[in-house]
């Protein structure tokens, strides 16, 4: 299943996890802020090793950095893991 890492207060995600919901897409919430080291560890390397960003997603071992919501882009992905 497709993971979210979001953050409550984050514009992006409320918007990416608004564009799943009106295509179906299954998934799960995970809060950024609740979840072990070792998982936020994970994020921060998806996304460069700085700090984490958000929504950063993972489906099937492949990592989807956090980013700036771009439907055309989330769109695509989501057509490559083949979630749509």
């Amino acid at each position: 299943m497709l993971k979210v890492y979001a953050w409550s207060v984050c514009p992006h995600c409320h918007k990416t996890i608004a564009w799943l919901n009106e295509h179906k897409i299954p998934f799960e919430y995970l809060e950024i802020e609740e979840q072990p080291q070792e998982v936020i560890q994970k994020v921060v390397e998806v996304n460069g090793g700085d700090d984490w960003v958000v929504p950063t997603m993972e489906y099937n071992g492949q990592w989807r950095p956090g980013q700036v919501f771009d439907a055309a882009r989330l769109e695509a992905d989501m057509k490559a893991w083949g979630l749509l």
